[in-house]
């Protein structure tokens, strides 16, 4: 009996033992272990987005949880998953609700990119995060889309605000305030009321599926916001319902409202305005009868360019709205991770930078891809990078010759400095020009697009008539203008640029230094006799230049004969130039490159030939602007070539013959 004793006694205190370890055990914390990966496009559907993270973490301490960040940029989504201890910040953020085992997204900061945060507990839980609350229609992992999520929905969202607006014409809602739509069939709403006399404008996301104010929505997938009059309400009241970006910021009024002192309660009042239109519009009839038979011959010969009309002005000033907010912020990514960039081949080289062909991942393959063009900085050159970054955040720079900008970057692990901009595959012009003999059409196409850019960088007016800040290339020459696929060109490389703020005193001016290419240098650079005290001369200055890279293109030309192989601008003098033998040749001796005889046989060439004479001419006042230089492309691409008679070919024949 003692000995079964001890034995039940020993038993007792074994499982007592155990059971305590056991205890021990399921007491201390277990590390998470969550999807940890850097941002990537996310696979988005409906009310859910997959990470698309092939990665697990263990994460390092017991009090960590799973953790996602989502934004949106430009449209696209994407999203960083980590591991994070909740008792400190996530993009200046407390999580304060992490106890659950679905990651529940929700906006928490308001910056540019109206990020999203979630945190979850359980084993890799942010790897789907749920983009509203959870409920019966979230569709299963297997539903959902792959590629990267554009959200539905972008409105400006102020609520009721006081307004100037008269519900006449067009009326912007002065809204400064930007919201994704919370629920994925939302519109964009606005809403105008005139009440004892105060007017007001709201502005809200809505679901159309619900009346707003009493009222059904009908207009909802209209792309404008065309304000419609409510009847029967004792006050004036507009609504107005869209479903693209930002579209409730502008308001579209057609009918005058009602109110104190409504015209239509008044007869004079009606007649008047029913007879004064009527006279005017005949007036301007006769006017423009007469304006168009006046100037029909110049209207005949306008630049035959992209015209830009009112609505591709609204259009652009949309883009530029919704750039401001998000992908501009300064055209710097501010972004903790940087863009995933993979570098290919090198293909230019300048005395600052070096420019890379790169690609720019799109999607979760590696064949989902961007090709774009990554000019890399040395630590070194952070002005030259500065500079440039600067020239490029101007959101008026904007134009289809001026090479298009993505973002910059401050690669401070590499100490380099990337501009990252679109890529061009022909390369820049001087290579083009070496490999290929251009025809009439290409010279136009070529040398038109070339001074349009120039014109558009020294203008003070956008083409829609928007102010803008004159710009001056100052290293303008062939390898720093690039071709595109269509033949027409864009104008690079504004390191050396300048601002012409009008603020600028002539200190500065000067202080800007002789800067340029030696053998494009206008006389007044070469010899640093600029007149500071006119912004202008900046301009002449470039126009010079200009001139040599049209004189390059045009030498190039099948339709003046013969062509020569490519050379640059006094490319007889030598090869490497310098300031000292360029004054020498173009100051002292007052030369320019050659304009052989046979260019008189061609009437475009010709006309062209005279312009850039013009250009270059050492009287600096007595240069064309680029605008005219377009204008004057105008005048030569209509020109009218007579074409060789067979006749007059047979004689040649003839005549050859004999020879």
């Amino acid at each position: 009996m003692e000995r079964f004793g001890a034995i039940g006694f020993g038993s007792v205190l074994l499982v007592y033992l155990m059971s305590g370890a056991s205890a021990l055990l399921h007491t201390a914390k277990t590390h998470s272990v969550c999807k940890s990966c850097g941002p990537q496009p996310a696979n988005c559907k409906s009310y859910q987005c997959l990470a698309n993270c092939s990665v697990s973490e263990v994460c390092p301490s017991p009090d960590d949880v799973c953790a996602a960040v989502w934004w949106r940029n430009n449209g696209m989504v994407t999203v960083q998953t980590k591991c994070h201890n909740p008792k400190q910040l996530l993009k200046g953020v407390m999580m304060d609700n992490y106890n659950s085992s679905d990651c529940v997204l929700t906006i928490r900061n308001t910056d540019p990119h109206n990020l999203r945060l979630c945190a979850c507990t359980g084993r890799e839980c942010n790897e789907r995060m749920l983009l509203n609350e959870v409920d019966d229609k979230i569709m299963s992992a297997s539903d959902t889309a792959s590629g990267p999520f554009k959200l539905s929905q972008l409105c400006k969202f102020c609520d009721i605000e006081l307004t100037e607006c008269n519900a006449t014409g067009v009326c912007n809602s002065s809204c400064t305030v930007s919201s994704i739509c919370e629920k994925p069939n939302e519109v964009c709403v606005s809403a105008w009321r005139r009440n004892n006399g105060r007017a007001t404008i709201e502005t809200v996301c809505h679901n159309p599926a619900v009346p707003f104010r009493g009222q059904y929505l009908t207009d909802y997938n209209n792309s404008v916001c065309q304000m419609k009059q409510v009847k029967g309400m004792e006050d004036d009241f507009y609504i107005c319902s869209c479903s693209q970006e930002e579209c409730n910021d502008k308001l579209f009024f057609t009918d005058a409202p009602s109110g104190p002192g409504d015209f239509r309660k008044d007869p004079p009042l009606v007649l008047l305005i029913t007879v004064v239109p009527a006279l005017i519009a005949v007036v301007v009839l006769l006017s423009t009868f007469y304006c168009y038979r006046v100037f029909r011959q110049q209207s005949l010969k306008a630049p035959k360019t992209k015209g830009i009309d009112i609505e591709t002005c609204a259009i652009m000033s949309d883009d530029d709205r919704s750039d401001s907010s998000s992908a501009n912020a300064n055209s710097l990514n501010h972004n903790t991770e940087l863009l995933p960039i993979q570098l290919d081949i090198i293909v230019g080289k300048g005395r600052f930078a070096e420019v890379y062909r790169a690609k720019l991942k799109q999607g979760t393959t590696d064949e989902s891809f961007q090709m774009v063009a990554v000019k890399i900085f040395p630590y070194e050159e952070y002005a030259s990078w500065k500079t440039e970054w600067e020239i490029f955040s101007d959101a008026e720079l904007r134009h289809e010759n001026v090479l298009q900008f993505l973002t910059a970057e401050d690669r401070k692990a590499e100490r380099r400095y990337w501009l990252i901009t679109a890529y061009h595959e022909r390369g820049n012009l001087q290579e083009f020009l070496t490999q290929h003999v251009i025809g009439w059409d290409e010279l136009c196409r070529l040398g038109g697009s070339l001074a349009r850019g120039v014109a558009h960088l020294h203008a003070d007016r956008t083409p829609c008539g928007r102010a803008k800040v004159p710009i001056v290339h100052r290293d303008l020459k062939s390898v720093n203008v690039l071709v595109k696929s269509d033949l027409s060109c864009c104008l690079c490389d504004f390191g050396l640029s300048l601002r012409l703020d009008n603020s600028m005193s002539p200190e500065e001016l000067a202080n800007s230094g002789q800067v340029g290419t030696a053998r494009y240098m206008a006389p007044e650079v070469l010899e640093s006799r600029m007149d500071l005290e006119n912004i202008e001369s900046f301009k002449q200055a470039d126009v010079y230049s200009m001139s040599l890279v049209l004189w390059e293109i045009t030498s190039r030309c099948s339709a003046i004969g013969d062509v020569r192989e490519y050379e640059p601008p006094f490319g007889k003098l030598k090869d490497h130039l310098c300031v000292e033998s360029m004054k020498d040749d173009v100051i002292r001796d007052r030369l320019r490159p050659e304009i052989p005889t046979s260019w008189t046989n061609h009437m475009g060439i010709q006309l062209l030939s005279s312009t850039i004479e013009e250009c270059w001419d050492h009287d600096p006042e007595a240069r064309l602007t680029a605008q005219c230089v377009v204008e004057r492309f105008g005048e030569i691409s209509s020109a009218v070539i007579p074409p060789v008679s067979s006749d007059t070919k047979s004689t040649q024949d003839s005549g050859n013959d004999e020879k």
